[in-house]
């Protein structure tokens, strides 16, 4: 019986890992085009998605946060976000400062899912999750990988052998 638990533990943790590779990927993918590029960080891209959640998607209380900090700040934002992105990617993939990685990208995500998935006021309760999947999803990712031992497996962490005392 202990070999099983021992092997579901382990199954458990590949596929925890699998899952942490995978968002990784995602985010390599998302940070790709806007680190290699200058598209979004230096000619407008970040502001045309800014600009467009405000017009339809932020909740009323991130759009006074939209118009009067991030836009005013845009180009370091749109680093931040693009580097960011990068950092999260990396470290999942790699399997360093998971935990990390997994709260800056829970935040992220909260941020995204409030700034862009405003279903409206007059929507059933239900379309508040249903708009907010693309970005839901992922923030629960993230809050599982800080739960969990998403480092447990599959990962470059270096992992030190344990000492052993030797009696003279």
């Amino acid at each position: 019986m202990a070999v099983a638990i021992s092997k579901s533990k382990d199954r458990n943790a590949v596929a925890l890992a699998v899952l942490r590779i995978c968002v990784g990927l995602l985010f390599l993918i998302f940070a790709e085009y806007k680190t290699l590029g200058t598209q979004f960080t230096l000619h407008g891209g970040f502001q045309f998605w800014i600009n467009r959640f405000l017009e339809d998607g932020a909740y009323p209380f991130m759009k006074p946060v939209l118009k009067n900090f991030v836009l005013p700040h845009a180009t370091p934002i749109a680093f931040l976000v693009a580097y960011g992105e990068l950092a999260i990617g990396l470290s999942l993939v790699s399997g360093i400062l998971v935990r990390a990685a997994s709260f800056f990208g829970l935040i992220y995500m909260l941020s995204l899912l409030f700034s862009a998935n405003y279903p409206g006021a007059g929507a059933p309760f239900w379309q508040y999750f249903g708009a907010s999947l693309d970005h839901s999803v992922l923030a629960l990712c993230f809050f599982t990988f800080l739960l969990g031992r998403a480092d447990a497996a599959l990962t470059l962490k270096y992992k030190r052998p344990e000492r052993r005392m030797v009696k003279p």
